[in-house]
C-alpha cells in the first residue's frame, strides 16, 4: 500500500503493528484517545474533550495536546519501519496557536523525511465542534528508530 505522500511501508502488516502498539499505550486509553487513521507515514488520533484534562481556564491542557500529537508523529514513523523496530521521540517543538477549546481533538502526524535511524515528522492538532475545525497546535518532531535494544520491545 502506498500512501498519498508516496511512502511505502517496509512490512505488509504495518497497520496491525501500529494498532497493536497503540493499544499498549495506557496513556492513550487513560485520556480516551483512539486511532482513527493508519496510512503509511500518516496517522490520526481522535480524542474527546474531558473536563478532567483541562487547565485553569477550562481549555484542554497543553500537555495533553502535546501527548496526542507526539503519539501521532511516533506512529507515523513506526508505520514505515522494518519488522522488529521500535521508535522513540528524541526531540520536538510545539507551537500552541489557539486555546484548545472544542468537543473533540484530532491529532495528525505525518512523516516529512524518513530515515534509517532518524525520521522527521510534522504534526497538527485541530479542535472539532460546532464550528469549522480550528488548528490549535503544530509540532515538528524527530524520531529515532531502535532495533535490537534490550528492554525496548517492538512498537
Amino acid at each position: 500500500m502506498e500512501s498519498k505522500n508516496g511512502f511505502i511501508p517496509q512490512t505488509p502488516d504495518f497497520a496491525n503493528r501500529v494498532q497493536s502498539s497503540f493499544a499498549q499505550q495506557t496513556v492513550m486509553n487513560s485520556i480516551g484517545a483512539e486511532l482513527v487513521k493508519v496510512f503509511p507515514g500518516e496517522i490520526e488520533i481522535l480524542m474527546p474533550f474531558r473536563d478532567n484534562l483541562t487547565q485553569q481556564h477550562g481549555f484542554l491542557h497543553a500537555g495533553i495536546i502535546t501527548t496526542i500529537v507526539d503519539s501521532a508523529c511516533g506512529y507515523a514513523t513506526l508505520s514505515l519501519m522494518p519488522a522488529g523496530a521500535s521508535v522513540l521521540t528524541i526531540e520536538f517543538k510545539v507551537n500552541l496557536l489557539a486555546p484548545a477549546k472544542g468537543e473533540r481533538f484530532l491529532a495528525r502526524g505525518m512523516v516529512v523525511k524518513p530515515g534509517k535511524t532518524i525520521t522527521v515528522c510534522s504534526g497538527e492538532v485541530f479542535a472539532l465542534g460546532s464550528e469549522e475545525p480550528k488548528l490549535v497546535a503544530t509540532m515538528t518532531a524527530t524520531m529515532m528508530t531502535l532495533q535490537g535494544r534490550p528492554g525496548v520491545s517492538e512498537g
